[in-house]
């Protein structure tokens, strides 16, 4: 199992039967595949689609297309709603998680993963009105970029796409709970220390 499929089924296991989910571009979008017909989970996309499915059981139509522009299967039980509808469950308070990926958090649980400056960007989407109206908002992402910097900051440098709105951050390495005090180390996954986790994590880690 790579890293990228360990931390989407790490936050899998976060979400519970009947929720109501909002996966964003990327990452996220790799739990769809991992839903059994057993989970009662209830994927919505924000351009219109409740009821996404996994590459079996769903049907499938050229016409419906996921957040992302990608293909997607809808449910059997599923179903396409116009945007003001759409918007209305984000913005109404009724998705009970959403799952995005990141530039970079923070320990304050701000988010910036619209933009980098320089770059070509279609612009923020719906990333801005997921990320306040989901009930709970958990940050999938590699624990460091590339060039092994953190991505888990104390302040983030990049344009927000919302302040103080995380609630969980899962990472490869760990998962981290951002509370009243500050981000808490929850978990450290198999294979790593405390000592990795402190090392690799430019945020004031709370034990």
């Amino acid at each position: 199992m790579d890293k990228r499929e360990y931390i989407c089924r790490r936050a899998l296991k976060m979400l519970h039967s009947g929720d109501v989910v909002n996966l964003g571009i990327g990452m996220p979008t790799g739990i769809i595949p991992l839903l059994t017909d057993d989970m009662d989970i209830c994927v919505f996309s924000e351009n219109g689609i409740i009821g996404l499915g996994g590459d079996s059981g769903g049907i499938w139509d050229r016409d419906a297309i996921d957040a992302g522009g990608v293909m997607a299967p809808i449910r059997h039980d599923g179903a396409c709603l116009d945007i003001p509808t759409s918007m209305g469950l984000l913005r109404g308070g009724h998705i009970d998680a959403a799952i995005l990926g990141a530039y970079e958090v923070d320990q304050e649980g701000n988010l910036a993963n619209w933009t980098i400056p320089g770059k070509i960007a279609s612009g923020m989407g719906g990333a801005m009105d997921i990320s306040v109206g989901a009930a709970k908002l958990i940050v999938v992402t590699e624990h460091c970029d590339k060039s092994g910097t953190s991505k888990i900051l104390k302040k983030c440098r990049l344009p927000l796409t919302c302040a103080a709105c995380v609630d969980y951050i899962v990472t490869e390495m760990a998962v981290f709970h951002k509370t009243g005090q500050g981000l808490v180390l929850e978990e450290i996954a198999p294979g790593y220390t405390i000592e990795d986790i402190i090392n690799n994590t430019e945020a004031d880690v709370l034990l």
